[in-house]
């Protein structure tokens, strides 16, 4: 069984949101239900893989140890770091391994439930948490099915918020209404709409002159249907148990700009990155002085939280770059927003927007490109027919 693959799995999570439809009607909780379920979903996707399974069961353990440890520790500010790189060690274990053709330890998710751990203990140290989550509530936050393979990455005290909120009946079922929509369109993307492009995509012959840009928009439309797909299915399932998981995407393909692009896509992860890496490294160097301009500050600041990012997906050469390159773009359009003249002066005209957005969404794409390995498997060919 596999999450959100296979009939298996959606006649188990039909029969799940069934039950969780009717309690909910009946204004009874399904927090329970929702916790018993997210463990026997695991217990049915990692069974065949023991090794896989094993490292989750560690890696939840390992991360409860450095909650509670982490409780005692918050007002220690020097440590964080130190606890922070424990919290995600498993994860960097996982990624540098395969570079040297090890395999092992790593599980479904570990990218995304590495981030919510990491979350909540660095709340711990900013005072927003006062107490350790319980067992139950923390192994129901980093193990919620739904969320647990490609995300949304929720927010601990948001996702707590959900379970504690009293909705009335008419509340529950406006919000499965639109749970039962972001499901169904969700399927339509991932199963109908991204199987479509991929055919497509996949009878591109690369030996012609043009392979590389029309592939650069096959895969485009293809990642945006395959992963949006699967986040609305994720968001949808949530919003039948009455869990607010938050969006992924907003429309992205109508940014005018590489910001408003990040503020759009993959939102969870950027907004993580954004108060946990980005505003961080910006408190830290202005408290030390480290450049005499903000703007200078700001633009290495977006380098580093690229970059951070594109390690994030992987330790391979197509991530990093994928990464630097955003960062390039992030920072570029820093320093253009602070200093140009012409953008300061036309930015609020119909023509610039039109002209923005489509440079911004070559870019973008562009970075796709990057992102899939294809320019860079092209130019290995290439130098091995030397």
């Amino acid at each position: 069984m596999h999450y959100f693959e296979g009939l298996s799995f959606f006649m188990t999570l039909g029969l799940i949101l069934i039950v969780a439809f009717i309690l909910n009607v009946f204004q009874k909780s399904t927090y329970y239900l929702s916790l018993l379920f997210s463990l026997v979903m695991v217990y049915f996707v990692f069974i065949k893989t023991p090794d896989q399974l094993f490292a989750l069961l560690g890696f939840v353990v390992l991360g409860y140890i450095l909650m509670q440890l982490t409780s005692r520790l918050k007002d220690r500010k020097k440590t964080m770091p130190i606890m922070v790189l424990l919290a995600g060690l498993p994860l960097i274990v996982v990624k540098v391994l395969p570079v040297f053709n090890v395999n092992g330890f790593g599980f479904l998710g570990i990218s995304y439930m590495t981030f919510k751990l990491i979350q909540i203990m660095i709340e711990m140290y900013d005072g927003l948490i006062e107490n350790p989550m319980s067992v139950l509530d923390y192994t129901h936050f980093l193990l919620f099915f739904p969320a647990l393979s490609s995300g949304p990455i929720d927010r601990s005290r948001r996702f707590m918020d959900d379970w504690h909120k009293q909705r009335s009946r008419a509340e529950y079922l406006e919000l499965a209404g639109t749970g039962i929509f972001r499901l169904v369109l969700g399927l339509f993307y991932k199963l109908v709409l991204s199987a479509m492009v991929f055919q497509q995509m996949s009878m591109l012959n690369p030996g012609d002159s043009w392979y590389l840009l029309i592939y650069m928009y096959y895969y485009t439309a293809y990642l945006f249907f395959d992963f949006a797909g699967y986040s609305l299915m994720a968001v949808g399932a949530s919003n039948i148990l009455g869990v607010e998981t938050p969006m992924n995407f907003n429309f992205p393909f109508i940014s005018i700009d590489i910001k408003d692009f990040w503020n759009r896509w993959h939102i969870t992860l950027s907004t993580w990155l954004r108060d946990f890496v980005f505003s961080r490294v910006v408190m830290r160097f202005m408290r030390k002085k480290v450049f005499k301009k903000r703007l200078t500050t700001a633009m290495v600041a977006y380098m580093i939280n690229m970059t951070f990012m594109g390690f994030w997906h992987g330790v391979t050469l197509e991530y990093i770059v994928y990464g630097m390159y955003h960062g390039v773009l992030m920072a570029s359009f820093e320093w253009y927003q602070k200093k140009s003249k012409f953008y300061k002066k036309n930015k609020n005209k119909t023509w610039y927007k039109i002209t923005s957005w489509f440079i911004t969404m070559h870019l973008v794409m562009f970075g796709f490109l990057i992102f899939s390995g294809k320019p860079l498997s092209w130019i290995s060919k290439l130098i091995s027919m030397q």
